[in-house]
């Protein structure tokens, strides 16, 4: 049987590796959204250079 305080560092370890997978799983969000943003201004800037050049 495990004593309280090594119980209490094992839940401490899995809450730093739960918060270490979100941080993780934010940041992968994050980058996605940025890439499609990115192409987003991308076409808008395409689109408003054609316009011009007609």
């Amino acid at each position: 049987m495990s004593s309280h305080v090594e119980q209490a560092v094992a839940a401490r370890i899995a809450a730093a590796k739960q918060k270490d997978e979100q941080r993780k799983r934010r940041r992968e969000e994050l980058a996605e959204r940025r890439k499609y943003g990115l192409q987003a201004r991308h076409a808008a800037k395409m689109r408003r250079w054609n316009k011009d050049q007609r």
